[in-house]
Order: structure tokens, then sequence, then C-alpha cells
């Protein structure tokens, strides 16, 4: 993670992007643009959706046809998928900290602008379905609303004189090439978080790369400092995921000394990082955990996991035990280390603040949640997975 550039004026102003910034709106993409390739008879490649991050809807459009070599022009893909994305857009969840980001900015009286290179009449759509994020924005720019869409910096330029303000006392804050780039042409500080798995190097023009809205330290800009950390943790809308426990591939035990389980589906709303909470295990009780998320610098993984750590000695296996996990808390975001060595002692520090974390009250109250024994009555909070755990 890249430490922010010192600047030379304070912070007054924020500008958000919202697409890939504030919402997950690459799992509505997937969903809308997917079928309609299989329909018309091309291979869905998961690779190829990162190319339409930070374009316009005309722009993503182009790409699509021309990646595919589908029979349409853009205005006619265009009218038949448009349609389709209008149905998901109360569907689409916000990011990691982004209801939290809002609802600082809102509260600490800082003006905020929303600038996306989706038409405004999709921008007002998409955050309608977002309670009290309307009212947050003091200005809100659509692509359509300026003459070039982002790289340009029009639309930066045009949120600033929404807001009455200079480009200088502007922190813009993006997840797209598109984006940083635009926002450093228009003479504003930006901040990069990166919505690509594992492209961070790419942004080296943004003043401050960090890996989510969770690792957003608003004070090193000037501006009102979040106050809801709890020693060196931060409380987190609780998620639910669970399944039956399989042999995985050995590593936390055989190279980390540590029994790890390895979630082997793909949790995509939820960003990289280091979390903990509870962990219930159908036959033995319910446990203190802490997981990592991610792609795993060190390993360099391919598919993003979930690795889930049981702070407990157990003196046998459970393969085949069903597996709940509350998630409560983040500890911090991935990162590499220069040896296994200091992969191990970080591992067992993020172990030592879980373990004294869960028993602060409002971690704690959370080792009695139903799902934990019985997740059918957390409905549809629970993502049904297997569950890899390394072999001994």
């Amino acid at each position: 993670m890249a430490a922010p550039k010192p600047f030379s004026r304070l912070i007054s102003h924020v500008i958000l992007d919202l697409d890939g910034t504030l919402l997950n709106t690459d799992s509505v993409v997937s969903k809308v643009v997917k079928p309609f390739i299989v329909k018309n008879g091309k291979t869905w490649d998961t690779k190829k959706a990162h190319k339409l991050v930070g374009k316009t809807p005309y722009e993503a459009a182009a790409v699509v046809l021309e990646d595919y070599g589908l029979p349409y022009s853009t205005e006619e893909f265009l009218s038949m998928i448009t349609p389709m994305f209008s149905e998901q857009w109360c569907n689409i969840k916000p990011l990691p900290g982004a209801n939290r980001l809002i609802k600082h900015l809102r509260s600490n009286g800082v003006p905020t602008a929303l600038a996306s290179n989706s038409p405004r009449s999709n921008i007002e759509a998409k955050i309608s379905c977002h309670q009290g994020w309307k009212e947050s924005f003091s200005a809100i720019v659509g692509g359509d609303e300026v003459e070039k869409g982002k790289p340009s910096p029009d639309i930066f330029f045009e949120a600033a004189k929404r807001m009455n303000t200079t480009p200088s006392n502007c922190l813009v804050i993006e997840d797209s090439l598109p984006g940083v780039t635009a926002g450093k042409a228009a003479g504003m500080h930006v901040i990069a978080v990166p919505s690509v798995p594992k492209k961070t190097a790419e942004f080296s023009t943004a003043d401050e790369v960090i890996n989510s809205l969770l690792d957003l330290r608003p004070e090193d800009w000037g501006l009102p400092p979040f106050n809801d950390w709890i020693e060196g943790t931060l409380p987190i809308e609780p998620w639910f995921i669970g399944g039956p426990v399989i042999k995985g591939f050995g590593r936390g035990s055989k190279v980390l000394g540590i029994p790890t389980d390895n979630f082997s589906e793909l949790v995509s709303e939820h960003t990289s990082g280091v979390y903990f909470g509870w962990a219930g295990l159908s036959t033995h009780g319910i446990y203190k955990m802490v997981m990592s998320i991610g792609w795993n610098p060190y390993f360099d993984n391919t598919e993003k996991t979930v690795e889930p750590w049981l702070l407990h000695d157990f003196d046998e296996d459970f393969y085949g035990e069903e597996l709940r996990l509350a998630i409560v808390g983040y500890i911090r975001p991935q990162a590499n280390f220069h040896s296994l060595e200091s992969l191990i002692e970080r591992i067992h520090e993020d172990g030592r603040i879980a373990e004294k974390a869960l028993d602060l009250p409002a971690y704690a109250k959370y080792k009695d949640s139903p799902y934990l024994r019985n997740p059918l009555q957390q409905g549809s909070a629970t993502d049904a997975n297997q569950v890899e755990l390394n072999s001994k």
C-alpha cells in the first residue's frame, strides 16, 4: 500500500466514483452480459470483463462487441442490454466501507460529489436503492452531462464547479485507471482503490493506493478521522458463510504450521483482507476465528479464497463436519511478506489481536448467533460453500 504523498493545501471537498468504488457493479455485469454472450454462441471470459472497468457504457459495449465478435452495432447492443441492466440496479450491493464512508462525510459536514461515467439517469436509479445516499451528495455528475467522460477531466471539473470549490481542494476516490487519470488531469488529489485484482502497481500516478474503503484514513488528508476503530480492529456488518469441511491442499498445516480451512468458492462481494469472528462446528462447539480473504500475495494465488484459522488446538480432524462462520470485524489489508517467517509471525499477531478483540462486548455478542448452531435460521445471509481443511 502506497503512503499518501505530501499535499500543499487542506482538502475540503471529496468526489467519489460510483461503479466499482461504492457499488459492486461487477457482479451485475457478469449476471447480465454473460448469458447474452452464451446465448450468442460465445464463451464468457472473466478476464475480459476487467477491460470494461472505468469505461462509459458506449465504450464498454464496443469492447464487448469486438472481444466476442458479436454481429451487432454498438447502438443495437446497448438497446438490447440496457433494459436488462435496469432490472438489476437495486440488486447491486455496496462495497465494504461504502456506507460507512458516505455517512462519515455527511455527518462531519464534508461536501461530497458523485462523479460517474454512467448516464445521470442510471446513477439516480442505482443510488435510489440505498437509503440516505442521494441526500448525502452536494452534487451528482453523469457522463452524459459533460463533453467527454473519464479519462478526460471534464467530469471532475464540473463536480468542483457545482460544489463551488477549486480542483486543488478536492480529493477524488476512484477504482479505475481512467478515473485516476481524469482526477490527476483535473489537478486533484487522488486515492485509488483498484477493483481489478492484483493490479495495484499500475496505479502509481495516484497519490495513495489502498486495498479497500475500509483502509481509508481521512485524517491523512486533513479530513475528520473515523472514530469507530476498537483496539486496532474495525467492527463491520456481520456476514455469514458455511459448508462441509473437506480435505484441502495442506498448505496451512504443512507449510505455515497453522490449521487453516479454505473456502474454494470465490467470495467476490467481500474485499480482500484479514478479518475475524466466530466459527461453529456442528459437533464440537463454537470457537474464536481469524481469517484472510483474497489471493495471498506470498503464495501468488490465482483464485480468490477464504482461509479461516480456528483459534483452538484440536486433537482430531473433522472432515465432513459442518463449519459455519460469523465474520464480525476487520484487522488489516492483505500484504506481501519478504519471507515465510515474517508471514507466519504476522498471522500469529493477527490471531492475538482477534483473540483479545472477541472478548469485547461489540464482538462477543455474536458468539450467540443462531447461524453458528443452525444455518437455516440465518436465511438469505448465508453463502453455501464447501470448506477445504488443509490436511495434516
